[in-house]
């Protein structure tokens, strides 16, 4: 097999490093699988809030998980799809016109062109386009057109969303992946990557908003009519719910994150008052026995808050009334049991919790929410990857289309 042909993508979280290489197969149904042929997982240094924080540790974290999931694939990794999270992610939608000229109908070049116009916009000192997504297309006055491409027409125009995050944090981090020998693909922003997995086509179409609660941030996106309409990244995550049970139970960082794994739960009404369990606080020189529902009134607090400010998000935004589809929840924090139940309440949404699916080979670690972004990288590069050979191909084939008649004509006009 070809390295080209392969799909590397490398999830660098706050709590965790996943570096995943993979292929494509047909299932017998004829429905395109991928087949995962390595996992390389770290534990996550130097990162605080999905930036970098230490270069050096971040850097050895990922030449770790790279390492490990080079020796299990069997090939090395020359380049990667990279996820990309942080509070300095932002985003606007515009829009962008062009003419159309020619009777060759509008071609992949037009659209460029129409999405180059969206992106002039004043964007701030500092900052750099990570995503240039369409929204919509409309020619000649007809809305709601999803891929014009080979239509025929005079003006296109293009409503985008795009995406731009902090120069300096994007370069903070392609030096700590450039550090562990792999050169950086492109960036995906976490939301658009756990969509890949997590949501249905159907969910896209009715308006739904993925929400992936990751250890240093929960990122989210909404979706209606098929596309993407708003993205954000709020700074807080799993790590806040264990600083809350190590100061609220006087408890180290690693014990708390235990309990909160062991014992944790987000909807205190279900937790019973006989559930107990014991830990060793600070200055104690003997365990200490802690109520669960204790334990769960703090966490619940803490959820609460995270879902209220996902929900200020989206009443900032206009679409709360466009959402039938609901909330999917994934990322590692959404495993917390009774997590569904507080989102439902709080955003007054249904609400399920999602994670990655229809995955072969080695998928053993793959199966929680945790790896819903690690996985929707590898969907993303290969989806770029179909672009980008239906691309070349129609470029080349119209290359070697001439219209004699045409050229000509233009020809005459100019002639006196």
């Amino acid at each position: 097999m070809a390295e080209s042909s392969l799909l590397i993508g490398i999830d660098v979280g706050t709590t965790k490093v996943c570096a995943l290489v993979a292929d494509t197969e047909e299932t017998p149904s004829g429905v395109t699988a991928l087949r995962i042929l390595g996992v390389g997982l770290a534990p996550s240094q130097g990162m605080r809030k999905g930036v970098v924080v230490d270069v050096d540790q971040a850097s050895r974290s990922i030449a770790e998980a790279v390492d490990k999931a080079q020796r299990a694939a069997g090939y090395e990794i020359g380049a990667a799809f990279v996820s990309l999270a942080g509070a300095h992610v932002s985003s606007v939608n515009s829009r962008g016109v062009v003419g159309i000229s020619g009777g060759y109908g509008i071609d992949q070049d037009d659209i460029d062109r129409a999405l180059d116009n969206a992106q002039a916009i004043a964007i701030p000192h500092g900052r750099e386009v990570l995503h240039i997504i369409p929204r919509g297309f409309i020619v000649d006055g007809q809305e709601g057109i999803r891929q014009p491409l080979g239509m025929h027409g005079f003006r296109l125009e293009v409503e985008a969303h795009i995406i731009t995050a902090a120069t300096a944090s994007v370069q903070n981090l392609t030096k700590c992946v450039e550090a562990a020998g792999v050169q950086v693909e492109a960036y995906v922003l976490n939301p658009l990557a756990s969509a890949e997995v997590v949501l249905t086509d159907t969910e896209k179409e009715m308006g739904v908003v993925v929400v992936d609660i990751g250890g240093g941030t929960s990122d989210m996106a909404i979706y209606i009519d098929g596309n993407v309409w708003h993205t954000t990244v709020l700074a807080v995550g799993g790590a806040h719910l264990t600083s809350d049970i190590a100061h609220g139970l006087r408890l180290p960082a690693d014990i708390a994150e235990q309990v909160k794994i062991q014992h944790g739960h987000a909807f205190a009404s279900d937790v019973p008052l006989s559930d107990s369990f014991t830990v060793q606080p600070f200055g104690e020189d003997q365990p200490s026995t802690v109520s669960r529902f204790d334990l769960a009134s703090i966490i619940e607090a803490r959820v609460e808050e995270i879902f209220g400010l996902i929900l200020q998000e989206i009443k900032r935004t206009g679409y709360d009334g466009l959402l039938p589809a609901g909330v999917v929840l994934t990322g590692g924090t959404s495993q917390l049991p009774g997590i569904r139940k507080v989102a439902s309440s709080v955003l007054n949404l249904p609400c399920r919790v999602a994670a990655p699916q229809g995955l072969q080979g080695l998928v053993d670690k793959l199966t929680g929410p945790a790896y819903s972004t690690s996985v929707g990288l590898l969907h993303w590069a290969n989806r770029e990857s179909q672009v980008a050979s239906r691309t070349t191909g129609n470029k080349k084939k119209r290359g070697r289309t001439i219209n004699i008649e045409k050229g000509l004509d233009f020809f005459k006009r100019l002639l006196p």
